[in-house]
């Protein structure tokens, strides 16, 4: 007889804050949410792939738009990371729509899900807003220290394997900035979005909850981020083509790691 082993909770105590329950998982899970996100794409494909196209097509044209400036072009590709769990939003709503077995909304309606929590959602936009301006930034000091003589004046240019061999410094050290600061958003917004369209909490509250779940959870979280890197360069490297279907699995796949994250209240 086989028996189902439920996982541990964790009760975070912070002060004046009301944190939910947070499960420790095992470190196959992240496989298990992009299963699980890939089902609801299947489900829900006219609605995910449209969304998917969209966001593709505003990647696309951020990234193009700005492919004679070396350093917007690379802060650009690099913040995608940043802002897509703002992206995703709709995703998430989608999902709970299919974990209660709803209908699934109309065209626009995924649009108007930060109406749950507006102030929250709000605040935390405006955080993802500041961080990306600080890693344009960083990203052009970076840019003009390393490659200011090099005579690179266009992304094509810069991700050349030519030019990645001569100035590894340059990539070394840009790999070092940048992965600290994903690591940071990673880690802040996991599972904050998702909560704060599902639950009415507040701004503060998601974010060290989102935290603290990272931390119980660093070696499958730690993959779980190393995935949707590497999905996510994946769907560049196709000129934002096969992006259309990646993110929307990720979106739905991230709905389906906060509900199995956090405790359900």
């Amino acid at each position: 007889m086989s028996t189902h082993i439920e996982p541990a909770v964790f009760h975070p105590h912070a002060a004046s804050m009301d944190l939910p329950g947070i499960r420790n998982v095992s470190l196959d899970q992240p496989l298990r949410w992009l299963r699980a996100g890939a089902q609801d794409l299947a489900r829900a494909w006219p609605l995910s792939l449209f969304y998917g196209v969209v966001f593709a097509l505003l990647g696309y044209g951020l990234v193009h738009a700005a492919g004679d400036r070396p350093h917007l072009a690379m802060a650009l590709i690099s913040g995608f990371l940043f802002v897509a769990p703002v992206l995703a939003t709709v995703f998430y709503c989608v999902s709970h729509r299919l974990e209660h077995h709803h209908k699934l909304p109309h065209l626009f309606v995924p649009l108007l899900s930060w109406r749950a929590n507006p102030a929250s959602l709000g605040l935390f936009a405006l955080m993802l807003v500041f961080v990306l301006i600080s890693w344009e930034r960083i990203s052009a000091i970076l840019v003009g220290l390393f490659l200011g003589d090099s005579g690179i004046g266009s992304l094509p240019d810069l991700l050349s394997f030519g030019a990645i061999q001569q100035h590894t410094d340059f990539v070394l050290t840009y790999l070092v900035f940048g992965g600290a600061l994903a690591l940071m958003v990673f880690s802040l917004s996991v599972v904050s979005l998702p909560m704060l369209l599902h639950r009415k909490v507040d701004f503060a509250t998601a974010l060290v909850t989102s935290f603290m779940a990272t931390r119980l959870n660093f070696p499958a979280m730690l993959l779980w981020g190393a995935l949707i890197a590497v999905l996510i360069l994946i769907g560049m490297a196709t000129d934002f083509i096969a992006m259309a279907v990646i993110f929307p699995w990720l979106g739905h796949a991230s709905w389906h790691a906060y509900r199995e994250l956090i405790e359900r209240g």
